[in-house]
């Protein structure tokens, strides 16, 4: 067992945590203490959806929050005439339309108000704090609460199929933090034709792809975090910013990957590599760069 980021495929009817407690068990299995190799994901996917997970091992659990401002691609399957209360098939049905009136064009000037910044209501059975608990605990519980819209970013989205009225794919790209049932609600209720989440896949995360399923892919080094740019750094400075020091600016190395054009820049961190292994992240303050945070072993 490695410390890294390994890329697996969820499939539909599991929890995000599960596959989470999978590792846990291996890590357990192979004789390691789980303070020395914690895992945790970096992103759930809800029990219906299927796709790519990320799940962290060791010191990559310090750095879960770089993934979240990275874009992730899905596709859902939208089902039309029906609203549910939490936006997806297995939820209860609130309302119900008719959804013969759409078209294909109807649909293309629907979506298209949706691209770009938007202030997005999350569904009630979301993973958001609201007075200090999770929405989904109080919306199992039958609690009355509003939870508050997020500012989020529909970086592109495009129809792949029509099955009108039953239902429609798309494809698209968001930023974090984005709910994807709550797209499929708003379009219904944009159309008048109400809709629910039918089916999700997150397809990618940045640039890494969902792999085939059973497959467990380990990322370590140069493969992690290829949309920040990288300084080289010695020995001696991993020594120095450890003990909380910073070393001197330096020539600093592209990233490898880049954002889709127009998506928005995230104020990314510097890679600090030492012999191919991650052994910080930088922020720049004049001249010097300070650990942000120095990793306790390499990945």
């Amino acid at each position: 067992m490695n410390p890294g980021i390994y890329l697996v495929h969820k499939p539909v009817g599991q929890t995000s945590f599960s596959l989470v407690r999978s590792l846990m068990e291996e890590v357990r299995a192979a004789g390691i203490r789980r303070d020395r190799l914690p895992i945790c994901h970096g992103g759930a996917l809800d029990p219906f959806a299927e796709g790519l997970l990320l799940l962290l091992a060791g010191e990559a659990t310090r750095l879960m929050d770089l993934l979240h401002a990275v874009p992730k691609t899905y596709v859902a399957g939208i089902a039309w005439g029906a609203e549910t209360d939490n936006g997806d098939p297995l939820g209860r049905v609130v309302a119900r339309a008719e959804a013969g009136g759409l078209t294909p064009e109807r649909l293309e000037q629907a979506l298209a108000a949706f691209i770009g910044w938007q202030d997005q209501v999350p569904p009630r059975t979301s993973n958001k704090r609201v007075a200090g608990e999770r929405a989904y605990r109080k919306a199992h519980r039958g609690e009355s609460f509003e939870l508050p819209p997020s500012r989020v970013y529909l970086h592109e989205a495009r129809w792949l199929s029509h099955r009108l009225p039953a239902s429609s794919t798309l494809e698209l790209v968001s930023g974090g933090g984005y709910y994807v049932r709550s797209l499929a609600r708003d379009l219904g209720r944009a159309t008048g034709a109400l809709a629910h989440l039918a089916a999700l896949r997150r397809t990618s995360v940045g640039p890494w792809r969902d792999p085939p399923p059973g497959e467990r892919i380990l990322l370590r080094g140069m493969d992690l975090f290829p949309w920040c740019a990288s300084v080289r750094i010695d020995r001696e400075e991993i020594a120095t910013l450890r003990s909380g020091r910073p070393i001197p600016r330096r020539a600093i190395e592209p990233p490898s990957w880049s954002l889709p054009q127009g998506y928005p820049d995230p104020p990314a961190p510097l890679r600090g590599i030492h012999d191919g292994k991650l052994v910080a992240m930088l922020r720049e303050h004049g001249a010097e760069l300070s650990a942000s945070p120095a990793l306790r072993s390499p990945l």
